[in-house]
């Protein structure tokens, strides 16, 4: 360490993850209860400080793998939140990153490890400081990327129907979605194909499973839903 800037007085960084689950045709994010001062006990967001030799995408990454045990997530910068008294602790500049993942990927024993619930974003109680502000500003990023980038696939098991994926979009956007055009939209797009498998658990009657095909989507990756 160098004696560098030492008349400039020094901050905190922390990164903070919004972790977005879609569960009972529901939107959810992971929150839990804070296990620290200040803000015990407060409903919070999942977050870590920076370490010295850690980049922000390296400490998200970091929180992430602790809480969902899972690598190679969905994963995008939210934005930097840094208003002088947003943590009574310290001075305190967080960077907020968003993450999407199947609910059911999740090893529900982790959860319950870290004191973590799913909730859903209507259902969402106060959060401690900023939090809240975050997470609506990761549901803004999502709502701007879903119709441009194939991150719903994210919030679904490797098969699923084409009602579920029109559940996702429209858990994701607040809003329904005509069937008939959203399903016409669908298959005209080469990367959502459609398997010869029947989902007989979800559907009454059974419906088509379909699938994400990652290579034929980087391969054209320019779409619009």
């Amino acid at each position: 360490m160098t004696n560098y800037y030492s008349e400039h007085a020094k901050v905190l960084v922390s990164v903070d993850c919004i972790v977005f689950g879609f569960e009972e045709d529901k939107l959810k994010v992971l929150i839990g209860k804070r296990l620290m001062d200040p803000g015990r006990g407060e409903w919070s967001l999942y977050g870590g400080f920076v370490g010295p030799n850690e980049s922000l995408d390296e400490a998200a990454n970091r929180v992430l793998f602790s809480l969902t045990g899972l690598k190679k997530l969905y994963m995008k910068q939210v934005g930097a939140y840094g208003k002088i008294d947003r943590d009574p602790g310290e001075r305190v500049i967080s960077i907020a990153y968003c993450a999407l993942i199947n609910v059911k990927d999740y090893d529900d024993d982790l959860r319950e490890q870290h004191g973590l619930e799913w909730v859903s974003i209507q259902d969402m109680p106060s959060l401690y400081s900023d939090h809240k502000e975050m997470v609506r500003d990761a549901l803004k990023l999502c709502r701007r990327r879903i119709n441009t980038e194939p991150l719903s696939f994210n919030l679904l098991p490797e098969l699923f129907t084409l009602t579920q994926l029109q559940h996702v979009y429209e858990a994701v956007l607040g809003k329904e979605i005509d069937k008939r055009n959203f399903r016409k939209k669908i298959k005209e797009i080469d990367f959502i194909e459609k398997t010869e498998l029947i989902d007989k658990i979800t559907s009454k009657r059974g419906a088509a499973l379909y699938r994400f095909n990652k290579r034929v989507y980087e391969d054209d990756p320019n779409f619009k839903l």
